[in-house]
């Protein structure tokens, strides 16, 4: 604990050690507020194992509290990382340049939500001086831990301004998101009315899709908060777990964490289940935010493998259930050029810099700047394939 004029200063190892009312405060008045900022999503991933020292994620969650009050104005989630995996912003690269200089990147700092690639506030405020505060601060733990670099990554564009006056070196990104909108302005009716305003030739292609998981007598079946059994969560962790160890890796979530959300976040899943017959053969899993009407493409897996199955629960049911349910915006997760012939289309994303060693620093921003520049060209060449009508000029 640490003082300054205004604030004092905790560096908590463990987001139980601060009041969880507070922190979700700060959430629910942030200006993209995410359940996976939220404080038991959060716990759960240190809690279980998933997110903690043993796997390279060692929390350091910095709050800033008033001095007088001892009310908390500003918090972020910050883990020392061992290493660049469950990131979504690749940065291996850099740690080969530091390597190959005899320097060392790791530990590096990390403002984040540990894989989990949605866009949303970072950086926890109750006022943008605090906010301020919070990046002075975290500049000045950096410093004093040797740390290489702070890395800030997905955040809200509301707070660009500050790391932009600090400094803070800015990284374009891609992601694909559908938006409930039609040209006029009005919501979709539903999924063949979203599907009337794509292009004919991509149309077609969404509705063959659809057909081969109906021709191989798979339904699916939509099922959201505590609806979600007990044998649900069972089952689609066994096709979570599948899909990572089928790619030769284990997964970075542990079951235990998935008994957190159901127990502590039920509310804030829906999960597509696919069988065919009475048999469960697959399952995604979506966030969902009440308040904004946001849903977020998670995770999948499959016990049998049928063709574009995986199209259907991941893309085309949630679509059709966020059009009937008035949700405003489905965000489909990382990477993923292949979704825009699903309906979903490019929206930027930005991650923030700061990098301790000026050699490295200037190295690094001249890279950003150029990076920048071809991500500009590159969502220019997917705005010219969108798969949706031109509207008509009048």
């Amino acid at each position: 604990m640490s003082h300054t004029n205004d604030y004092v200063i905790r560096v908590l190892q463990d987001p139980t050690e601060l009041p969880a009312e507070a922190w979700d405060a700060l959430v629910a008045a942030s200006a993209r507020p995410s359940p996976f900022m939220r404080h038991a999503y959060l716990s759960a991933l240190l809690s279980s194992g998933s997110a903690s020292p043993a796997t390279g994620w060692a929390a350091r969650f910095v709050t800033l509290w008033c001095a007088s009050s001892q009310q908390l104005l500003a918090a972020c989630p910050l883990y020392l990382k061992s290493h660049s995996y469950g990131e979504y912003v690749f940065d291996w690269s850099w740690a080969q340049a530091y390597e190959h200089h005899g320097l060392d990147y790791y530990p590096k700092g990390l403002i984040a939500v540990p894989f989990t690639p949605v866009p949303g506030t970072r950086l926890l405020a109750h006022s943008p001086e605090a906010r301020r505060a919070l990046v002075q601060t975290l500049e000045t733990l950096a410093t004093d831990w040797g740390l290489s670099s702070l890395h800030l990554l997905f955040p809200d564009a509301s707070e660009h301004e500050a790391l932009q006056a600090a400094g803070w070196l800015p990284r374009d990104g891609v992601q694909f998101h559908f938006h409930n909108q039609r040209p006029d302005g009005l919501p979709y009716q539903d999924l063949d009315d979203m599907l009337r305003h794509m292009q004919q030739e991509k149309r077609k292609k969404v509705r063959q899709e659809r057909r081969k998981v109906q021709d191989a007598g798979v339904r699916c079946t939509c099922r959201v908060g505590r609806d979600i059994r007990a044998q649900d969560w069972d089952f689609f962790y066994r096709c979570y777990e599948r899909t990572y160890l089928e790619h030769g890796n284990p997964p970075y979530l542990t079951s235990t964490f998935f008994d957190a959300m159901a127990s502590t976040m039920a509310d804030d899943w829906m999960m597509v289940l696919a069988h065919r017959g009475d048999t469960p053969i697959a399952a995604s899993l979506i966030g969902l935010d009440r308040a904004s009407r946001v849903a977020y493409g998670r995770y999948w897996g499959c016990t049998e493998a049928v063709d574009c199955l995986h199209f259907e629960l991941c893309y085309y049911q949630p679509l059709s259930w966020c059009i009937d349910q008035g949700y405003q915006r489905f965000e489909g997760g990382a990477q993923g050029v292949h979704k825009m012939a699903r309906g979903l289309l490019p929206a930027p994303t930005r991650s923030w810099h700061w990098i301790a060693d000026p050699q490295f620093r200037d190295a690094i921003g001249r890279f950003v700047v150029r990076e920048s520049q071809g991500m500009a060209m590159h969502r220019e060449e997917l705005e010219r394939h969108s798969p949706m009508k031109t509207p008509p000029e009048h």
